[in-house]
């Protein structure tokens, strides 16, 4: 990362804000400021061990002084949430990101949809409050498990816009409490939909909305975790450096990442599973094989760009700006 989007931030507070999820209050440090930031957008986090890891920002983008984000500690943590649940504290001082923002909000929409299910409701709850003040038209859905898993969920509802929201708790048998097809048939024009989650409630929403016609244009996203896919018929290819003319060829068990760290050329990464962006690389000859969830269809289709953590190759060379 370049060290020019970096600052130093010290938590000023670190509470538990639901089962198993916590918040981090970021102050700036005594003289400085903080860059201002727009609903939707989120940080990178160094943390101890050289991890850095990508959290979106909860709290109303018109305080200048302070960042809110919060994270839930997974189960099968690769290091990231087990690190901000053990080791930060507040008082602390930490490097972070300058915010980017990949989830804004679309300002010329009639009306806007959110749907937040379980740790998504962070840049949910962002937009919310920033509609509010707006005085926009918008709804909140948020959907979770179990309530003492919801994070938010008071505040939520005492919020003054509390009844442009609904809490949906998951019934005892796992059914969804929210009813998918309702909400989404028909399809509106001049409603955009918002979504952030777990990724099968977000494959749920969008694969709903899209059956019911939805415009590409008017669904808004953002996945928090994916999944490096390696499957049965990989193949190795080779990937070339158009700076160096360094060949090197990529197995079926590494990644584009792996490969070129294997002759000495470094790609900065972060969450290294094809959702952050941080590693997108352009393509100068090739195909790529697409299977990030950072890149829009669009993107994909251009085959301009790739994500090397996570993307491979259908054509036998792929030839980087690198």
């Amino acid at each position: 990362m370049n060290h020019e989007n970096t600052l130093e931030v010290r938590i000023a507070c670190k509470q538990d804000e639901a089962q198993g999820i916590c918040s981090l209050e970021l102050l700036p440090l005594d003289g400085q400021t903080l860059p201002v930031f727009s609903a939707g957008s989120h940080i990178d986090v160094h943390l101890p061990g050289g991890l850095v890891r990508q959290y979106s920002l909860s709290n109303d983008c018109t305080e200048a002084d302070r960042y809110v984000i919060a994270v839930l500690r997974e189960p099968a943590s690769r290091g990231g949430s087990a690190a901000v649940h053990e080791q930060l504290q507040a008082g602390q001082q930490i490097t972070i990101s300058t915010p980017r923002n990949h989830f804004a909000l679309h300002r010329p929409a009639q009306k806007h949809l959110l749907l937040a299910g379980g740790i998504g409701i962070t840049p949910i709850l962002a937009m919310a409050r920033d509609l509010a003040r707006e005085s926009a038209d918008f709804e909140l859905h948020y959907c979770g498990r179990a309530r003492e898993r919801m994070a938010f969920a008071d505040a939520i509802e005492a919020a003054p816009w509390a009844g442009k929201a609904q809490l949906h708790v998951d019934e005892a048998s796992g059914k969804s409490a929210l009813d998918l097809g309702a909400l989404l048939q028909p399809v509106q024009p001049g409603v955009h939909l918002y979504v952030c989650g777990p990724k099968g409630f977000m494959d749920a929403v969008l694969d709903t909305a899209r059956a019911a016609s939805w415009p590409q244009e008017q669904l808004h996203y953002e996945f928090f975790a994916g999944e490096v896919e390696h499957r049965a018929d990989d193949e190795s290819f080779e990937v070339e450096v158009a700076s160096t003319g360094q060949i090197v060829r990529v197995t079926p068990e590494q990644t584009v990442v792996q490969a070129l760290e294997s002759i000495g050329v470094c790609v900065q990464t972060s969450c290294e599973q094809g959702v952050c962006g941080t590693c997108l690389t352009r393509v100068i000859s090739g195909q790529p094989d697409h299977r990030d969830m950072y890149l829009t269809e669009e993107e994909q289709a251009a085959n301009d760009q790739f994500l090397p953590c996570c993307s491979r190759a259908r054509s036998a060379r792929l030839v980087l700006e690198l």
